[in-house]
Parts: C-alpha cells; structure tokens; sequence
C-alpha cells in the first residue's frame, strides 16, 4: 500500500508530467525511492531542477494521494502502475500513456483480442443498428470491447457486447465513483459482471471537456484495432481514429451516405487511407489474422484436453514458426522416437499441428 501511495503522490505533483516520472523512477527504482533518494543522486538525473526538489519535499501530494488510495480500497477500484504486470501492455506501448490508472471489475487487462468500437453521439438508427450487427458479428472470435460509455455508438456497442456474451471495457474521463452519464450506470453494473470500467483519473475527479480526448488515446492505445460506424466530420470518434492510426494500430470505418452529415468521418477516415474499409470480421482476419479457428481462448480450452507429453510437444511447436524436425523434438521434450511418433499423429489428427516436408511439425493455431 505505502509503494502505491509513492505512485500517486509522484503523479499529483506539478510540474512533473508521466514522461518526467518515468525518468526519476528509472534512475532511483522505485516512486519510493523518488522522494527517499539521496539529493545529489536526484542533481544527476537529466531535468531534475531545485524546484522539483521542493516539490518532492512537499508533504501535500503525499497525503492527498493517501486519501486516494483510502478511497480506492473502500470503492474496491484497483490502482494499477505502468510498473506492475497488470498494467495494460498494449497501452504501454504508446508514447503518451498514463502512469497509473483506476479500475474496477474483475477482468483482465490484457486479454488475447481487444478492439474499440467507437462513434458519433448523436447516432442514427442504421448507425445503432449497424453497431449491433458488427458486435454480432464480432462475437465467434471472442474480443472485448472497448468502447467510451458515450451516448450513441458507444453505448450500443457496450450494450451489444453484453447481449452476445462478450467482455466490455469502457473508458471514463472522469473518476470511476462518478459514472458519466449518470442514466448509464445500470449498463456499467452489467460490464463489472464480465468485463471493467477504467479512468487515468482518481475517484473523486468530475468528467470535464479537456479530459475527453485524453480518454481516447486509452481506448485506442488498449485495442488492437479501432472500428468507427458512424462518426461526424469533427467529434471524439474521429480523434479515437486518428490517435490510433498514429500509434500504428489498425482502423476500421463503416462508409455510410455520403448525404448523410453523421457519415462524413467514415468516408473521410477511408478517403484519406487512415482507415480500412470495415465489411466484415473476414477484414480482420485479413488485417490482424483474427479468425474463430485461431482464437486463443478456444486454444487454451482445449488444450486442456490433451495429456501432459501432448502439451509438451504442442509448446515446444507453438515457439517455433518455422516447425521443427521429429528427431530435435524428441531431444527438447526427452521423450522417445516410437512414442513421440504416436503423439503427433494425435496432436496432428485433432487438428492441432500439420507436417511439413522434411518431417517437420508446427503448430495450426
């Protein structure tokens, strides 16, 4: 608890930004270490100025970020630092994200298949409809979805991945003991069933305007791709688009009528080649090799299924994109030629490996 308290307090503290809290973490060890370092190991680090110094002498941050970390344990929310395995990977791969986030629900982070589905507030009816079909089509290559709780598309993309079984992640700019907008607070008890509500802001904090943007680039930083139905020429979907296409992720966006205002972000995003044209999930399979038959989760389930030797064999392959010769098999498992042999004509008739010429072996999935 006390490291955690460290981390907040580093993050309340003017002046000093993510990037500049990153730096003093990585030359000290620890938030801890920040505020306990020696001066003139601080004096060394490059940017550290005397005024950073007082700050971290300032005994407000510290005791602010411990009512923080009071509240999140009586709120059950969970404090996450980018220094904890926990944290978001996909996230952490981008230039720009936050240190420590918040977060409630009992979901992973860092599930195999995430994508943000995302758009305009003021959505038609094809535009909800259309979000419906997309979710539904989505649901056989089990993602989750990352959406803003926004009214609109975003909603209805929480709403359709609960209908169809599927975990929902959404995004708040404010903090999460204040659910905005209110009249969706029965849909967020819904997601903390099979999925989680996250915010870069303590509890507390009030969804103002300048937080909003910030809380796209979480949702596009999270997902591996974005898919934008229904967006106007300017609004939030289109930032969404545009931060993700900036973090080199993959977009999508459903071209709509092009007399239709709500349509223009779409057709604009595909004009400009920053989105790809969204038909179908065959386009993810095309763009992220994204397919029913390859899903992770299926894998491991029936991984399950297979004796201890199998699975040996079956991870060995699966490290190995190029496939692997019996006889080295049988050297990295220690498991015999005449049995070996037996072993992957069952991993092979279950559908798990192919041969290869040479006989080799790799894996399907």
């Amino acid at each position: 608890m006390e490291e955690k308290i460290y981390q907040v307090a580093l993050e309340l503290m003017p002046g000093i930004g993510d990037i500049s809290a990153r730096q003093l973490i990585s030359y000290t060890g620890s938030a801890s270490s920040v505020f306990t370092a020696d001066r003139k190991i601080l004096r060394e680090i490059p940017g550290i100025n005397s005024r950073i110094f007082e700050m971290i002498a300032d005994s407000k941050p510290f005791n602010e970020a411990k009512k923080i970390v009071e509240d999140c344990e009586r709120l059950d929310i969970q404090i996450l630092h980018y220094t904890d395995n926990a944290f978001p990977h996909r996230l952490k791969e981008t230039p720009d994200f936050p240190n420590v986030i918040y977060t409630r629900g009992n979901a992973n982070l860092n599930e195999d298949r995430m994508i943000a589905v995302v758009g305009t507030r003021n959505a038609t009816d094809y535009g909800k409809s259309t979000t419906e079909r997309v979710i539904e089509d989505l649901a056989p290559l089990q993602p989750v979805v990352v959406s803003g709780l926004a009214y609109g598309i975003d909603i209805h993309a929480h709403k359709a991945a609960l209908e169809h079984g599927l975990k929902t992640f959404a995004v708040l700019a404010g903090g999460l003991d204040k659910v905005y907008p209110s009249v969706h607070k029965k849909v967020v008890d819904q997601i903390l069933e099979q999925g989680a509500i996250i915010s870069e802001n303590p509890p507390g904090v009030q969804a103002e305007a300048h937080f909003f943007p910030a809380r796209n680039r979480i949702i596009a930083g999270m997902s591996d791709a974005t898919i934008v139905v229904e967006a106007a020429k300017k609004g939030g979907a289109l930032i969404t688009a545009n931060i993700a296409d900036s973090y080199n992720r993959v977009v999508f966006a459903i071209p709509g009528n092009l007399n239709n205002s709500f349509s223009e972000g779409c057709n604009q995003l595909i004009r400009s080649q920053k989105a790809n044209l969204y038909r179908n999930k065959e386009d993810l399979d095309y763009h992220l090799g994204w397919t029913a038959e390859n899903n992770p989760v299926k894998t491991r389930k029936l991984l399950g299924l297979l004796t201890p030797q199998e699975q040996k064999v079956y991870e060995l392959l699966s490290t190995e994109k190029d496939g692997v010769a019996i006889d080295m098999i049988s050297v990295k498992t220690d498991i015999a030629s005449n049995q070996l042999s037996a072993i992957l004509l069952n991993l092979e008739f279950q559908g798990f490996i192919k041969t290869l010429p040479g006989k080799k072996y790799k894996t399907n999935y």
